[in-house]
Parts: structure tokens; C-alpha cells; sequence
């Protein structure tokens, strides 16, 4: 008896072409699928909550696919592992309903995206962040947040438009905030130079943005970041979100900000769709 089997993955995106099979180079997709493949000796296709683009990262992104495989749920994970790039990592494999879908079954979905402002940029960091050579008012930059929550048309943010049947989404949160360096990557405390420009927390340089909705439109978290740094740089008042919103024009809206700065975080789907059927009971040959 068929089984769909959900996987949730984390992965580096630095080194493919995004989640999707791309015919020009190698994608997550691809990897997955050969993985799946060698380990069942069957090959299927995979399905996606987000079709992430070159260079973006996860931590929770979420697939499906369905098998015949007797291997159980739960040692997927580590089954496909084996076959898997380092960048790659399974984190959980569980079965699903039938009826779930990775891609349309989803009901939020939530992004991160990492901004670095400070004088040195720690080369461990490079491909993770994306870095602003200049200070950045994170308290202007909060205060333009509550424009985006609610029910808009937000085609001001979409590249390509149209490119989905509406384009009209809800964002339920927003939230920035400036996170303390990660001592790890330092040699001592006082590595880094004075920073000649004034910064509100100078050991506070990574900034994270995080940002949740029933659905994304391509690149619009990048276009979101893309105002908020107008606006953080000084070149655009907090209010100006609000008439990026209302102006419903991707030429009103900041720049996409670079891939490397962005993360799919986690995918809510309903509970019910994540509950496996029940197998049947094994029926003894010695009963009559």
C-alpha cells in the first residue's frame, strides 16, 4: 500500500540553484529525489511548500512524496541522509494523511531574514547574512511593520506580476530585532575595532526579521526587506510602507534584497492532515 511520506529539511542554499530542477544546474529538488531514489530503487517525485529560489537557505522546509517502500516513517531520515550532501539534512520524516500536500496543504508559513550592520564583517558569516554597510535605525524600521500586517493586495512587493492567481495575501506577524554576536566566531571579546559610526547597540550587529503569512509571492520578502533597508538607511520615513502598500506598484517598493539573507523557517499545516492512518492489524494464520 501506497504511503506519503513528509520530510522536513533544512539546507544551505549557497551552492544550488534553488529548491526547483533546474535543466542549467543542480537543485534540492534534484538531490532529494536522487536520494529517495537510490535508497526505495524507485524514483518519485517530490513535492514542495516553497519553491525557494538560488541561494536561499531553510530550516524548515517541507516535502512529500509517496512510496511503497516498507521502510519505516521515521528511519527515512536518516536512510536518506546517507545519500545526501552535507547541505542537506533531514530532520524529521513522519507519514501524513493521503490527502496532504506539501504545497497546497499549507496554511502559514513564516521567513527569517538576517541583516549584518557592523564595521567587520566575520567572514563565517558570508552566504548566511546579508550585510548593510551602513547603520541601520532598527526602531524606524519596526515602526513600519505594522503597515504590513493584515489583508492586502500586495502585487507592490511581487516581482513578475502577475505570476499567481491574486495576489492578495494576510500577514498575521512581523517582528524585527537586533540579536547579540555569536561569541563562537570570535577570537576574544575585543576583536573588533572601534566602529567610527554611531550604532544604537555596536554588540548587536546581526539584525533578524521575521515575518509570517497564509502565503508569498515571488520574492516579496525580499522586496519587503528591500523598503525596510530605505527605510532603516534614513532615505524613507517608517509611514512610507503604507504608501508602498497602498500604491499597489513594485516601483514604489525598495529593491529585492539578496538571497543570502533569507531563510524559509517553518510551514503550519492542519493538524488533522498530519496524523498517519491507522495500519491494520496484523491477522494471525493461525486463527481460524
Amino acid at each position: 500500500m501506497s504511503r506519503n511520506i513528509m520530510l522536513t529539511i533544512a539546507f544551505d542554499g549557497t551552492n544550488y540553484h534553488g529548491w526547483q530542477i533546474q535543466p542549467n544546474g543542480l537543485t534540492v529538488q534534484q538531490c532529494v529525489e536522487e536520494a529517495i531514489a537510490r535508497l526505495t530503487e524507485t524514483q518519485t517525485r517530490v513535492l514542495c511548500a516553497s519553491r525557494t529560489d538560488s541561494g536561499v537557505h531553510a530550516i524548515g522546509q517541507v516535502a512529500c512524496f509517496h512510496t511503497d517502500s516498507k521502510i519505516p516513517a521515521a528511519q527515512f531520515r536518516r536512510g536518506l541522509q546517507r545519500f545526501l550532501p552535507e547541505d542537506i539534512s533531514i530532520v524529521r520524516s513522519q507519514q501524513v494523511s493521503p490527502d496532504f500536500h506539501a504545497t497546497f496543504s499549507a496554511i502559514r508559513k513564516r521567513y527569517r531574514y538576517l541583516l549584518y550592520d557592523g564595521h567587520v564583517m566575520s567572514p563565517f558569516l558570508r552566504h548566511r547574512v546579508s550585510r548593510s554597510k551602513k547603520h541601520l535605525d532598527v526602531a524606524a524600521m519596526k515602526n513600519a511593520l505594522p503597515h504590513l500586517l493584515g489583508k492586502h493586495d500586495f502585487r507592490c512587493f511581487e516581482s513578475q506580476w502577475p505570476n499567481k492567481a491574486t495576489s492578495v495575501r494576510t500577514i498575521m506577524d512581523a517582528t524585527m530585532r537586533r540579536v547579540p554576536h555569536w561569541d563562537l566566531w570570535n577570537s576574544d571579546s575585543g576583536w573588533l575595532p572601534t566602529d567610527p559610526r554611531p550604532h544604537e547597540d555596536p554588540d548587536s550587529p546581526l539584525i533578524c526579521f521575521e515575518i509570517m503569512a497564509d502565503g508569498f509571492l515571488y520574492n516579496m520578502v525580499r522586496a519587503i526587506v528591500g523598503t525596510l533597508l530605505d527605510i532603516g538607511c534614513g532615505r524613507k520615513a517608517s509611514g512610507f510602507m503604507k504608501e508602498v502598500v497602498d500604491s499597489q506598484d513594485r516601483s514604489m517598493a525598495g529593491s529585492t534584497a539578496p538571497a543570502s539573507g533569507l531563510y524559509l523557517l517553518h510551514v503550519e499545516y492542519p493538524p488533522e492532515q498530519l496524523i498517519a492512518p491507522e495500519e491494520p492489524p496484523c491477522r494471525n494464520s493461525h486463527q481460524s
